[in-house]
């Protein structure tokens, strides 16, 4: 039985991203200055982004127009394949069709360059010539080097430190794309040093390390910070997966049932799910959508809906969303991707409306669902991916449970050839379910600001 793709010949790549504040019944609540507890205004983030971002990041509008020279940049992996995956469906032995969006096409391997090539080029427009960012698993710090690459922007990366121990290869690759990469937390940030002073060991975590890239971007003018994930304009330029899956599923003369996603901080599930709860919101064809997160760090199902800072040296603004806490420190698994405290607040304010479900499970069972998938469908992917491909299974066998053929649609964020070792390590029974410690999330959570 051989899979069926379905690829948009490039002259129906989606020309806009989509922006679901302008679909939803109430809007979401507004970002905070977090010394005055006020909303914040454009000022307040001209010292971190282009002017153009910050438009965008307000905007109300339902499409944003994607300019011509991030098209161009886009055509060297987009349109992305949608693909029936059959041999998925017959190892399963299940009613239900599943299918796959395949985001591992691009130069990083991953979702990320969706909006590292507009960040980049809306920096050089305004003439940025530096960038700070930080990276987890890498998979941002490895898009943002290459958009820098292509718009002459440097690049410096803090990468979380355990997965800059873990992964090396990710390393490798940031740097062959042209940027620097340091440990994250470093000596190099007053943040860093900080961390280090009270923990020397640190795992480091993606809050402490944007509070680093925060902070060289904020003492440095001719640097601006670019964030991979929670942001508004981050979910609205990864929208570009769901546009092109709803096209994609016109030429299967199908549409899904359920889209499913992996959440760290937003963007990928956002970027796929949005598009078909925004059809529904303006009156289409009911879905159910589900977000999988790590039980070692989860934000979605155990976190608070407040207001908290986004890393962990409180630096930047006020969001509300669901949080663990600034200060939570996440045990360190191998999806370094979904090890972040917080929640878009976009996807947090969703969640709070009843617009999709969200599941924590455990990193074995998403490796064991991530090798049955590759061994199936010839893919190995990602450890984050690896959540998705475990909530697609799970649907799959309920509609076989229940005799209902079903469409189950999944985001493949990435691939995972350079996650290996994390694979050794689990066929060497190595790999452990770690979870987070109780007492330190109620601690983290006590210290959320006073609003």
């Amino acid at each position: 039985m051989s899979n069926k793709k379905f690829i948009l010949p490039e002259e129906k790549m989606t020309k806009s991203w989509y922006n679901i504040i302008a679909d939803l019944p109430i809007p979401p609540p507004p970002p905070l200055h977090p010394g005055t507890k006020q909303p914040i205004g454009p000022s307040d983030l001209e010292p971190l982004f282009p002017m153009e971002l910050i438009l965008q990041e307000v905007s109300t509008e339902r499409y944003i127009d994607i300019p011509e020279p991030v098209q161009d940049i886009y055509r060297i992996w987009r349109p992305s394949p949608l693909i029936r995956a059959t041999r998925l469906e017959k190892a399963l032995d299940t009613p239900a069709k599943i299918y796959y969006k395949y985001e591992g096409v691009s130069p990083a391997g991953s979702h990320k360059p969706n909006t590292a090539i507009p960040q980049a080029f809306y920096n050089a427009q305004e003439g940025i010539k530096k960038l700070a960012t930080e990276t987890g698993a890498g998979q941002w710090g490895s898009s943002l080097a290459f958009a820098g690459s292509v718009f002459g922007i440097e690049v410096f990366v803090f990468m979380v430190n355990v997965s800059f121990n873990q992964k090396p290869y990710r390393k490798a690759m940031i740097e062959t794309f042209g940027a620097k990469v340091v440990a994250s937390p470093s000596n190099l940030t007053n943040a860093g040093r900080a961390i280090l002073a009270k923990h020397p060991d640190s795992p480091g975590s993606l809050g402490i390390a944007i509070s680093e890239a925060v902070e060289i971007a904020a003492k440095n003018p001719d640097t601006k910070y670019a964030l991979g994930s929670v942001l508004n304009h981050v979910l609205m330029h990864q929208t570009v997966i769901g546009n092109e899956a709803l096209l994609q599923f016109e030429m299967a003369d199908d549409y899904p049932d359920i889209v499913i996603a992996c959440a760290g901080g937003g963007s990928n599930f956002a970027g796929f799910a949005f598009p078909f709860i925004g059809e529904m919101l303006r009156g289409g064809k009911k879905v159910k959508a589900i977000a999988l997160e790590p039980t070692a760090c989860p934000t979605l199902t155990k976190g608070m809906y407040a207001y908290d800072f986004g890393d962990t040296a409180m630096l930047t603004p006020l969001v509300k969303m669901h949080t663990l806490g600034s200060s939570f420190i996440p045990p360190s698994i191998h999806a370094g991707g979904l090890r972040y405290h917080g929640m878009a607040p976009l996807v947090s304010h969703l969640k709070e409306l009843d617009l999709f479900e969200a599941k924590a499970v455990n990193q074995t069972e998403c490796f064991e669902a991530g090798v049955l998938f590759a061994r199936a469908e010839g893919i190995i992917p990602a450890p984050e991916s690896t959540h998705a491909i475990l909530g697609a299974i799970n649907e799959a066998l309920r509609c076989k449970l229940e005799g209902k053929s079903e469409t189950i649609a999944f985001n493949l964020s990435g691939h995972g050839h350079l996650d290996m070792q994390t694979y050794s390590s689990y066929f060497a029974g190595s790999l452990e379910d770690t979870v987070y410690t109780e007492s330190d999330l109620q601690e983290s959570l006590a210290d959320l600001p006073k609003i």
